[in-house]
């Protein structure tokens, strides 16, 4: 009988060297390169907050009087709060609708969902110009205002978000009160499938006071309508594109004909989508406006045509069989809906305001950095708790 010989204490692999696994007790998380990236672009992204809070908004970014909205409502807020309206949409199709054979994505989705309301909570707060009175709207009640509405849902929103996450955190740590988080999900799945019904639609309201002053293209009688049922459309998306994701960082396979279930449920909701557009369009005699040549025809045909056309031509064929032209479908619908919001606050208004707004590098550094930051709570989560149907 040999011995098996001993590795000398200073034998590394390169594999160790860059990804070491930091654990805290029960607690867990793999250091890597790219953690590593994701990690300063995050505090990059602090370090010019903390300055816009202490100088203002025109320390840090290309906003004026012109322009008082740009790409952080643009991206961290309405991109936001649709992207991850994946959360409600799921919940209603899963556990309102019981269609339990949905059920492995319901967890990550609602993590996701919880996860990109902070960002734009977050991404609110960093908008307001006073943001020390960020609380006046919990004691000074505006009900005419469509702000107000948007405010008080979402910060509902986020709280009934939290308190679900918290049946699953449960079953780890303070499992005391595990019981009582089952025993009052449904309560909060039906609250929680409610709310996003209303900021939804709301955000898209705030642009009916722009009548005469958002291109015509953009603006409609029922722009909350196509806010609202983007928000939906839109969730099937992300669950696969994030199915790509939790494959590449964790071998988690999301079961095809779930995938598959999920794209023609929000398929069907996209073609209406599509067909109240159109429609809407010929009803006030707009159609021409798609065939006039300039920039803002050019970029409704292409958004329009990326974002909604084609996942429609893949969900509805055999293309939908395949996991690959899923996760195609995926991206292009989140990015169809990005750019619409992106095309709401920015392009659409560009005609009127008679001026070109670009984001600063700090804008953008801020966007990036809220999206990493987390990017890297997500992957923690998952590490640590039983966010993706089995323990990590």
């Amino acid at each position: 009988m040999t011995d098996t010989p001993h590795k000398p204490l200073w034998h590394f692999t390169l594999e160790s060297l860059f990804s070491v696994k930091v654990g805290f007790d029960q607690w867990s998380f793999r250091i890597t390169p790219a953690r590593l990236l994701l990690l300063f672009l995050t505090l990059a992204a602090v370090g010019i907050i903390i300055i816009r809070l202490i100088f203002g908004l025109h320390a840090v970014s290309n906003l004026n009087d012109d322009w008082p909205w740009g790409l952080w409502i643009g991206f961290d807020v309405l991109s936001g709060v649709a992207l991850a309206g994946g959360g409600y949409g799921t919940a209603l199709i899963i556990h309102i609708l019981h269609n339990k054979s949905l059920h492995a994505v319901s967890r990550a989705t609602m993590l996701t969902s919880l996860i990109g309301y902070i960002l734009v909570v977050a991404g609110l707060f960093i908008e307001i110009g006073r943001w020390w009175n960020f609380w006046v709207p919990f004691v000074s009640w505006g009900h005419s205002s469509v702000l107000f509405e948007v405010f008080w849902c979402i910060s509902m929103y986020t709280v009934v978000q939290v308190l679900e996450v918290c049946e699953i955190i449960t079953e780890k740590v303070f499992k005391v009160f595990h019981k009582l988080f089952v025993f009052i999900l449904p309560f909060l799945l039906i609250l929680g499938v409610t709310l996003p019904t209303l900021h939804q639609s709301s955000l898209g309201a705030l642009y009916l006071m722009m009548d005469g002053r958002l291109h015509p293209l953009w603006f409609s009688p029922i722009i909350f309508v196509f806010f609202f049922l983007s928000s939906f459309f839109v969730g099937p998306a992300m669950i696969a594109v994030e199915s790509m994701l939790s494959y590449l960082c964790y071998k988690h396979v999301t079961p095809l004909p779930v995938m598959r279930s999920l794209a023609r449920i929000g398929g069907a909701v996209m073609l209406l989508y599509l067909g109240l557009k159109i429609g809407d369009l010929a009803y006030h005699n707009e159609l021409p406006l798609l065939w006039a040549g300039d920039y803002e025809s050019l970029i409704f045909i292409a958004e329009l045509g990326i974002g909604v056309v084609l996942p429609l031509l893949i969900v509805f064929s055999p293309l939908a069989n395949s996991r690959g032209w899923l996760i195609v479908y995926g991206l292009l619908t989140s990015f169809g809906v990005l750019f619409n919001r992106l095309n709401v606050v920015i392009t659409g208004m560009a005609r009127d305001t008679g001026s070109i707004y670009y984001p600063a590098l700090t804008e953008i550094t801020v966007s990036v950095g809220l999206v990493t930051g987390g990017v890297l709570v997500y992957m923690f989560l998952c590490e640590n708790f039983n966010i993706l149907g089995e323990e990590h």
